[in-house]
């Protein structure tokens, strides 16, 4: 990151679609091609990981810290291979008039899809694209096709309650298990399969134009996923395998009780002991993706915040200490110039700031933070920013920056940005003031969530913490596409010296 650059924050299911959410098909090349005439060097997204209706499709509750998410496989390009016909795809139509999606339905038609890719490919024959892929993956795809195979089977995803002898994994149980499974596990094989092809070529394409992606690591994985199933000796499990304590934060800005995420914990002396294979493993997954990489909830891994497993609030957590120099040493040896950003907001407390200065990890600045004390040396507000650090307006968790102004500041908030700014602008003004201060500051980088380019109210917000449904709905409207907005942000990026 030593390239004074600026992007655009939009996840892969807010693009526009006639197939319900957005996936990587013709309008995500059509997107990097707005971003590169718009100047843009940088596209980030959220966790492209499976994600289910149980967790209401949220990106960060995943069965796999290493799998894609197939519903975000295209069916314009699965007809360019020859596995669907064009009369296979539904009637074009909208999902989305207003701007969101309704995800339950778009999941159906895209396993109906999926399906029908499925049975094509089963009577063409496995290729050997396929072959090569199950080989070079298996270090992570067994276990996740079984997974899934068996979650179907037993009617849940919580491992804890199958039979004894799949819950724990007994070998024959396991290969009897993948003898009677194996057409499932095969489909899911296949899905993952073609989830990764069409990513990479999306990826390539965009290297090809000097764009880069920029992806979204979970700190944490769900406890009901393979991750966990595979290896419960990596995790704080009891001899029943439940958790101990799970994870969350405690009361800030976005809850005064806290988060109770619910996650289970690492066992950090146990990843020790074999160097941290697993998050080797899992960070050059993730390099071979992205081009560049953010930890969410980055402080968990100096020092978390533990809560004892059936408290109903994360208020009676304590902060733990996590090995993050011993982690930090063997991925660095292992990964020289790890192109990682830090996602160091909420409580940042002095072993953070201290670790992040030592490794010199970029981190994040939140204009939409900046004004809520009078304090002229608020580490959000852009002078007092270093070049060693990713500026944002607003990120997938607050509101947008035009829904912030109307919905969440006060008379003396809209006074400090007043008089920052050296005027009063109004509501639909005020997205791209922030823009221009967070492109006119130091950071090396500078990201917009694309809602906040359109100047779009609160309705479009991507997530709202501490509300598990109702969130992830937002969709890109392809007519707000357009060669003015790329012109005006491509003239704003030249003026700061972005391009």
């Amino acid at each position: 990151m030593k390239t004074r650059i600026s992007g655009i924050l939009l996840h892969i299911t807010s693009l526009p679609s006639a197939f319900g959410h957005g996936d990587l098909g013709p309008q995500a090349y059509r997107f990097a091609d707005w971003l590169v005439a718009a100047r843009q060097r940088l596209w980030q997204v959220l966790p492209l990981t499976p994600v289910s209706g149980l967790s209401d499709y949220s990106p960060y509750s995943s069965s796999s810290a290493f799998a894609g998410n197939p519903l975000l496989i295209s069916p314009e390009r699965l007809v360019d291979q020859g596995l669907l016909s064009p009369e296979d795809l539904p009637a074009p139509r909208s999902f989305a008039d207003s701007g969101r999606v309704e995800l339950d339905e778009a999941a159906r038609g895209k396993e109906a899809l999926l399906d029908a890719a499925w049975q094509s490919f089963s009577c063409i024959g496995h290729d050997q694209g396929f072959s090569r892929f199950c080989q070079n993956q298996g270090h992570w795809l067994d276990d996740f096709a079984l997974f899934e195979s068996l979650s179907r089977s037993f009617g849940t995803a919580d491992w804890s309650a199958w039979p004894p002898e799949y819950r724990d994994r007994h070998p024959g149980a396991l290969e009897r298990a993948r003898r009677e499974l194996g057409e499932s596990i095969d489909r899911i094989k296949f899905a993952q399969y073609l989830f990764f092809e069409q990513w990479l070529a999306l990826k390539r394409y965009c290297n090809a134009r000097r764009l880069r992606l920029f992806g979204d690591i979970p700190i944490y994985v769900s406890y009901e996923s393979c991750d966990v199933w595979a290896h419960r000796q990596l995790f704080k499990l009891d001899p029943e395998g439940r958790p101990t304590g799970v994870a969350g934060v405690p009361p800030d800005y976005f809850s005064s009780t806290g988060q109770l995420w619910g996650n289970p914990l690492f066992d950090w002396e146990r990843m020790s002991h074999d160097g941290f294979s697993w998050w080797q493993s899992r960070i050059e997954h993730n390099l071979e993706l992205f081009d560049l990489l953010r930890i969410d909830h980055f402080r968990g891994l100096v020092s978390y915040w533990e809560v004892p497993s059936g408290e109903l609030s994360a208020v009676n957590g304590s902060w733990v200490q996590a090995p993050f120099e011993n982690l930090f040493r063997t991925l660095s040896q292992r990964f020289p110039c790890l192109p990682l950003v830090a996602e160091d907001l909420g409580e940042i407390t002095a072993d953070v700031r201290e670790a992040m200065l030592r490794t010199d990890l970029p981190g994040m600045k939140v204009l939409l933070f900046a004004f809520g004390e009078d304090d002229p040396w608020h580490i959000f507000l852009p002078h007092s920013y270093t070049e060693n650090c990713v500026a944002y307006t607003g990120t997938h968790d607050t509101n947008t920056a035009r829904g912030w102004f109307e919905e969440e500041t006060d008379g003396q908030m809209r006074q400090r940005l007043s008089k920052y700014l050296g005027r009063s602008p109004g509501p639909e003004d005020i997205p791209w003031e922030l823009i221009r201060l967070g492109m006119g500051s130091v950071a090396q980088v500078m990201v917009t969530p694309m809602q906040d380019l359109l100047a779009l109210p609160a309705w479009a917000r991507m997530n709202t913490p501490g509300h598990a449904q109702g969130n992830w709905r937002w969709q890109l409207q392809s007519e707000q596409l357009n060669e003015r907005l790329a012109r005006r942000l491509a003239e704003l990026t030249r003026t700061f010296g972005r391009v």
